[in-house]
């Protein structure tokens, strides 16, 4: 393999040129093996091997710095960085990071997880070295997929960019995706530009054209001279980005070393800000990732080689399959209902009420903070609009919710995926913040289901009230009323919370997932004669009156939630205690949950279980409270 000789970036520098096709062959085979072993991001690195070859071709890093945008598409880079043999532990605990990590290389500069963000890390990096003498300053590149140019924060970059005259080298690595079909009017006219006729026939322009539409339901209202028009104006992201200052270059085949490389050569020579637009393939070579039609195989777990499906896992439905199926359910029943997200809308739960309600499902593209503030307008007119993010992307846009939505007091239901440890993805993507910053919101309603039942009885409740709702739920397979020893027809009403076991040496108030673990520690602690009385909260805001009352009485209250211990879930319920008991009455609290660090990637029971947030962590820490003397 071409690939067992480049150990570096000199190294692919010194290789002849055609042995570079090869090496290509040789790293889409690499990727497709490494992540189909351990799962990870797979279609935007298949499309970007050319590119990343050619990057390192021009640019000497990490002397030059490269930033990513975002970060789930350098594998390549790292492949070619000298961690290469290290693929087979990517994304597993101890092994390499599935982003950019200054940890693991000087060929990393931003770990860059969260979008549309390099380019205001380019600003500042030129910003940084603009005094410094010509020979010292180090070429600036930054790589931004095109999904990342529907953030708000690209522009704002951009156009400082141009103001200044801050050299940089953008490159726009556009294949038409973020996660789903990339949503923005400057997408549309990037999508005109992959139609030139240097390319396609006039009749695949307007095919492409009218599949970069969001959803089908537009075509009907995409008259055909409206799309010719729309082909016609292909000049108008070079007109866009020009008009702010920045040089336009391209577009390119992205699949062609030769002129990757000499586009990007004689970009490196412009002492200003230039774009180099390059056309991908979004999970080149590797055909089931060429024909998902869904996403092209941009994240996936672990699967078969040969045809790309998933292997086979834990039965059971996950959390997000179980909220997919209440939100179709419940929109059958409210028309005014509309389910809003960033870019996400299958990892969300979302296509299947798109795939019915098409005009009820808005993709706002990586846009966060303009689908809150959207949902805040909808829900002032009278719609139901629910809000479908990964927690760890919700901070993006808590200004808004706080203020937009929170200050006005309109009901907007938030439903937060992939709440707490979420293991492989690392640091960035644990969705630890979202139970402190929306508490942080004086006006709204936190509920967090402990098993799958409870996802539809309290989104359905969730839609019954006033005011920002928020509803968190894990990564994962969702726990059943089975696995918590409840019967599966017991209704709880409203917001109530489940006294689970009784107990009198010590009160244990488990948050969302959290229960399980609980009862499972709990078991334990009576084999050490130490009774304990479980609580699934349910609702963190408003406690439960009945479930504070029995709390108050106990010489030792525990509360466990998978979110971050400071300022969270366990702080909201011992105020709620000492409001109803008093200072000098209120029983001692301990609580248990992820520490204030960044903690790195790995397996989430792994994680859990080393914070001490699994059953055998929990009955320690209180069997260890219970016998302080101290």
């Amino acid at each position: 393999m071409v690939l067992e000789q480049i150990d570096g970036p000199a190294d692919l520098r010194a290789l002849p040129d055609e042995e570079l096709p090869l090496l290509a062959e040789d790293l889409r085979q690499a990727i497709v093996e490494a992540v189909a072993k351990v799962g990870g991001h797979l279609g935007s690195n298949l499309g970007g091997v050319e590119l990343t070859i050619a990057l390192h071709r021009v640019f000497e890093s990490p002397r030059d710095l490269i930033v990513w945008d975002t970060g789930h598409q350098a594998y390549v880079h790292k492949m070619l960085t000298g961690r290469r043999d290290a693929f087979g532990a990517l994304r597993q605990a101890g092994g390499l990071s599935g982003y950019p990590s200054r940890a693991e290389s000087a060929h990393d500069v931003v770990e860059n997880s969260h979008a549309s963000t390099a380019l205001s890390w380019v600003s500042g990096l030129a910003r940084g070295q603009a005094e410094l003498p010509a020979e010292d300053r180090r070429r600036l590149v930054a790589v931004v997929g095109d999904g990342a140019l529907t953030g708000g924060m690209a522009y704002e970059a951009l156009n400082n960019l141009g103001h200044h005259q801050q050299p940089a080298i953008i490159v726009l690595n556009d294949n038409g995706r973020s996660y789903a079909e990339t949503v923005s009017r400057l997408s549309e006219r990037v999508a005109d530009l992959r139609s030139d006729p240097r390319y396609r026939t006039f009749k695949d322009r307007i095919d492409t054209a009218l599949s970069r539409l969001p959803f089908v339901e537009r075509l009907t209202e995409a008259g055909l001279e409206a799309i010719k028009s729309a082909v016609s104006e292909a000049p108008a992201l070079q007109s866009f980005v020009e008009a702010l200052g920045v040089r336009y270059l391209g577009p390119y085949d992205g699949h062609d070393l030769a002129k990757l490389e000499h586009a990007l050569r004689h970009a490196a020579r412009l002492q200003t800000p230039v774009l180099v637009h390059v056309l991908t393939q979004k999970g080149k070579g590797y055909a089931p990732a060429e024909t998902d039609p869904e996403k092209k195989l941009h994240d996936t777990s672990a699967f078969d080689v040969e045809t790309g499906r998933a292997n086979g896992g834990d039965s059971g439905p996950s959390w997000t399959s179980v909220f997919s199926a209440s939100l179709l359910e419940v929109a059958e029943e409210r028309e005014g209902l509309v389910a809003i997200t960033a870019a996400m809308p299958g990892s969300t739960g979302l296509l299947p009420l798109a795939s019915r309600h098409p005009g009820r499902v808005l993709d706002v593209g990586i846009a966060e903070q303009h689908a809150v503030t959207a949902a805040a307008g909808m829900a002032h007119a009278g719609k139901l609009p629910v809000v479908a993010l990964y927690s760890t992307f919700f901070s993006r846009a808590f200004d808004q919710a706080n203020l937009d939505v929170g200050l006005h007091d309109e009901h907007v239901v938030f439903v937060l995926d992939r709440a707490g440890i979420t293991g492989d993805d690392g640091p960035s993507h644990h969705g630890i913040l979202d139970l402190g910053l929306s508490l942080r919101i004086a006006s709204s309603t936190v509920l967090a289901p402990s098993c799958a039942e409870d996802v539809d009885a309290l989104l359905r409740t969730a839609l019954e009230l006033q005011g920002p709702v928020f509803l968190r739920f894990p990564k994962g397979r969702a726990v059943t009323t089975e696995q918590l020893g409840l019967d599966p027809d017991a209704e709880v009403a409203g917001l109530a919370a489940r006294r689970l076991r009784d107990g009198a040496d010590v009160c244990v108030l488990a948050i969302g997932d959290r229960v399980l673990p609980s009862l499972e520690a709990a078991a334990l602690l009576a084999a050490d004669g130490f009774d304990a009385e479980v609580w699934d909260v349910r609702s963190v805001r408003p406690a439960d009156a009945t479930m504070l009352a029995a709390a108050a009485e106990a010489p030792l209250v525990v509360t466990v939630e998978n979110g971050l211990v400071g300022g969270g879930g366990g702080a909201e319920l011992a105020d709620r205690l000492v409001e109803r008991a008093g200072v000098r009455h209120a029983p001692p609290v301990l609580r248990l949950g992820v520490p204030a660090t960044y903690l790195p990637h790995g397996a989430p029971d792994r994680i859990l279980a080393e914070i001490g947030l699994d059953a055998a962590g929990i009955a320690a820490a209180t069997r260890k409270a219970l016998t302080d003397d101290r």
